[in-house]
């Protein structure tokens, strides 16, 4: 069998508002002023550490004093608007009947990782094979998350015909380090930066026109 793994954040869910908001509602306790949704966004994809230390840079350096009051306020709010993208229920669905093994590689926090799966009723398609931040001693744009999901698939191997979906540098970087080929989400949120991709889709469904049955 074939494989096929995802990032969440700007991939199968637009979580946007949601990021923002936990984000400005942890300002709000510092007593800072909120910032623009689409600037807090362009800090998503790297991590939680990432996200606040270039979010709240007038804490810089207080990651672990940070950590407690984001993780309460993401908990909160993490379902507030975030909603899946247009697709992705039925691309899971086909994926599935087509035989192909699934997973999630992502830097979101691992505390909301299987529940937002869970909230949205997509989870039974993952199993075990979810490696969200702070799981792996790695992170993306490394490759080692990968092979640490696809070992929970059944003891699977990755190959050159298993497949990376984001829509971030961090999730082609990682598909690629990985030796498997990528396909790059353009009505995300991510960045591509210089990375390349082995396809690039404008629709999660379009998904189905590379991954076949028979692949």
């Amino acid at each position: 069998m074939n494989a096929v793994f995802f990032d969440m954040d700007g991939t199968l869910f637009d979580s946007r508002a949601d990021l923002a908001r936990a984000v400005n509602f942890t300002r709000q306790d510092l007593g800072l002023q909120p910032l623009p949704q689409e600037t807090v966004v362009g800090f998503v994809g790297c991590g939680a550490r990432h996200l606040l230390e270039n979010s709240i840079p007038e804490r810089a350096g207080m990651f672990d004093e940070l950590w407690p009051r984001f993780s309460e306020n993401y908990r909160a709010h993490m379902l507030d608007e975030t909603v899946l993208y247009p697709g992705v229920r039925t691309t899971l669905a086909a994926l599935a009947d087509r035989g192909w093994l699934m997973g999630i590689n992502t830097n979101k926090p691992n505390f909301a990782a299987r529940e937002m799966l869970a909230h949205y009723g997509i989870l039974r398609y993952f199993g075990d094979a979810i490696i969200a931040g702070g799981d792996c001693v790695e992170m993306k744009p490394s490759g080692l998350p990968l092979r640490e999901c696809a070992a929970r698939m059944r003891g699977h191997r990755l190959s050159s015909h298993d497949w990376m979906v984001g829509d971030n540098w961090t999730d082609m970087e990682s598909g690629t380090a990985a030796g498997l080929k990528t396909a790059f989400c353009t009505f995300g949120f991510g960045r591509l930066r210089e990375s390349r991709y082995t396809i690039k889709i404008n629709r999660f469904d379009e998904l189905l026109r590379y991954l076949k049955p028979e692949d």
